[in-house]
């Protein structure tokens, strides 16, 4: 599978009076197209920093400092913001959070989504509603036609979330960065916008980076997923393979503390601790004061990824000098 996306050794720092934070630290990866990338973690583990930087959308004063971001093998993060408003929208789309705050109160939803069409798509107004009212359709709202001139506080939460992701298809892109899309909505709306997201992926050929911290989404739609923590990745692999055989002690923890239907416990595991302020992140591994298998090495020396099983994981007890010396 042919890279869409990719990240080289992504820094983002945020200067500060008592010095420069790191955010997000030497992450690298990739999307392939029509690829469904799951990104996953506390919160603070630097997974919306991340995706903000792929769409150009990283609030000041947080700044990209270092590494490369491509899209289809085109730096993207060095383009003038001019030329990165085409690549957005109409190569990349965005879902973001809340609806409710996506989406312009003053305007209906088919002025926005025509605004959205005719900013990249060269088209006459007639064909930009009648593609808007299509999009409406192909996500799910009934009577779209009818619905088309309703104000976004005229739609339940998930009805706005089902117009952003039509927003956020309006121009064909590549690649959708969804960014914690079902949060803000209730448990069978989440399934119904997961379902929906998935249907859209198969039918267009349209490579997602979903950001999440709900592993159980994350199960449900990638085909591969990214652990993050403390600004970097701690696994990344084959969906199947990280839930059911994690390698890193970071996502061990993460698969322990999910209930399963058939096991009674009186007490599930839980990963102690909290995750590290960005002023306070520790030497060598990030999480070395919470792992249960911490050794001398972790506390000195930050590992990179590694080959662990079918996946990479960025732990010490994967490191071939150790476990065959």
């Amino acid at each position: 599978m042919s890279a869409l996306l990719e990240l080289r050794h992504i820094r983002i720092e945020l200067p500060t009076r008592r010095g420069t934070l790191v955010a997000v630290d030497d992450v690298s990866f990739s999307i392939g197209e029509g690829e469904v990338l799951g990104v996953v973690g506390e919160s603070g583990a630097g997974k919306s920093i991340t995706a903000a930087a792929i769409i150009g959308l990283l609030e000041p004063p947080l700044r990209l400092t270092g590494g490369e971001i491509l899209l289809d093998g085109d730096r993207i993060d060095n383009l003038a913001p001019e030329a990165l408003r085409r690549v957005r929208g109409k190569q990349i789309g965005a879902i973001f959070q809340d609806p409710l705050t996506s989406l312009n109160p003053l305007y209906t939803i088919g002025r926005q989504l025509v605004e959205t069409i005719r900013t990249h798509l060269a088209l006459s107004d007639k064909a930009a509603r009648a593609r808007a009212i299509e999009l409406l359709q192909e996500v799910g709202i009934p009577g779209a036609s009818e619905r088309f001139d309703a104000y976004p506080h005229q739609f339940s939460g998930g009805m706005r979330q089902r117009v952003v992701i039509a927003l956020a298809l309006a121009a064909n892109p590549r690649l959708i960065v969804a960014d914690e899309p079902t949060t803000a909505l209730d448990v069978s709306t989440q399934a119904q916008i997961i379902s929906l997201l998935k249907r859209l992926c198969r039918d267009h050929g349209t490579a997602v980076m979903l950001v999440t911290h709900d592993m159980g989404v994350i199960a449900e739609t990638a085909d591969r997923v990214a652990v993050m923590y403390a600004g970097r990745v701690a696994e990344i692999g084959p969906v199947r393979q990280v839930v059911k055989h994690p390698q890193h002690p970071y996502t061990v923890g993460l698969m322990g503390s999910i209930p399963s239907i058939g096991e009674v416990r009186e007490r599930l595991p839980q990963i102690d601790g909290a995750m590290p302020r960005l002023g306070a992140i520790p030497q060598g591994c990030a999480f070395n004061p919470r792992c249960p298998q911490v050794m001398d090495r972790c506390r000195v020396e930050r590992p990179d990824l590694l080959p662990a099983d079918d996946t990479l994981a960025a732990c010490w007890l994967h490191d071939r000098e150790v476990v065959h010396g």
